[in-house]
């Protein structure tokens, strides 16, 4: 048996700095919508919008950020290798999956009175 490769991620400084300048962005996004509520929605909301959407810039330009696009593309690419069923195929499994669900009630169904028949008018002995 092999063994696994380990990864290990090396965070350079200027990635903990973009990381950071990041959240900052976004707390003063959220501390702006906060402060200019005497300016108007239309000031709170550009402001809020122009600084998440640089917080995102500024961590998609970090490591993290690289390699989150990178997964992104790595999983649409997969996503594109499935061998999708066809109509017939999604729709007879449909199927099986409902009587499935059917028969199963109905046996949890005689189970249960099969139980409460046992319970209560034998060992019991309570008439109904």
């Amino acid at each position: 048996m092999a063994n696994p490769t380990s990864v290990e991620t090396v965070t350079t400084s200027a990635d903990k700095a973009k990381l950071a300048v990041a959240v900052l962005l976004l707390i003063g996004g959220l501390a702006a919508y906060y402060l200019l509520a005497k300016q108007g929605a239309y000031a709170q909301w550009g402001a809020l919008i122009v600084l998440v959407l640089a917080a995102v810039g500024a961590f998609f330009t970090a490591e993290q950020g690289k390699a989150l696009i990178a997964y992104g593309r790595e999983s649409i690419r997969e996503t594109k290798k499935v061998v999708w069923p066809t109509r017939k195929e999604a729709t007879q499994m449909t199927g099986y999956v409902f009587a499935f669900v059917v028969v199963m009630a109905l046996f949890l169904w005689m189970t249960d009175k099969t139980l409460e028949w046992v319970l209560y008018d034998v060992v019991l002995g309570w008439k109904r």
